[in-house]
């Protein structure tokens, strides 16, 4: 299945590429959370103004992401988690509760760009990266605290 994405997709592509997917990933993924478009011959000529509109974002987020970076590696960020005793966590810290806690910081991050190498069990300090912009990657400092 050809198809036109219209938003970042982790390992496939950015705002205005043509993909190439499987149809079950394109019909039942992509498409119902309107990630990507159907490829067309009309739909085709919108990539032009889709790339162009990303391009003239590309260097103001640049400087911006730059910015976020510097802010996110400054300053170790608390997630509050319940925990049981000898700092056990009752599951693990997802991202969703990583996500949170960096837009109470201030930082508006989606958790699909939130990637933790393995999993946090353990209350401490731990360290996730942060895709801000494409072509930059935060290394965030996270200290897991025991929520009252």
């Amino acid at each position: 299945m050809k198809l036109i994405l219209t938003h970042e997709v982790t390992n496939l592509g950015a705002p205005g590429d043509i993909v190439e997917v499987k149809d079950g990933y394109g019909r039942n993924f992509l498409l119902p959370r309107n990630f990507a478009i159907r490829w067309s011959k009309g739909a085709a000529k919108q990539v032009e103004s889709i790339r162009a509109a990303r391009e003239a974002h590309a260097v103001h987020d640049l400087e911006e992401a730059q910015s976020i970076k510097g802010n996110l590696e400054a300053n170790p960020i608390n997630v509050p988690v319940r925990a049981g005793v000898g700092g056990r966590l009752f599951g693990a810290v997802t991202v969703s509760d990583i996500a949170d806690a960096l837009a109470a910081f201030g930082v508006k991050v989606d958790k699909r760009r939130i990637e933790v190498g393995n999993p946090i069990k353990s209350l401490g300090a731990h360290t996730v990266s942060v895709r801000v912009h494409p072509d930059v990657s935060a290394q965030v400092k996270l200290n897991v605290v025991a929520s009252k």
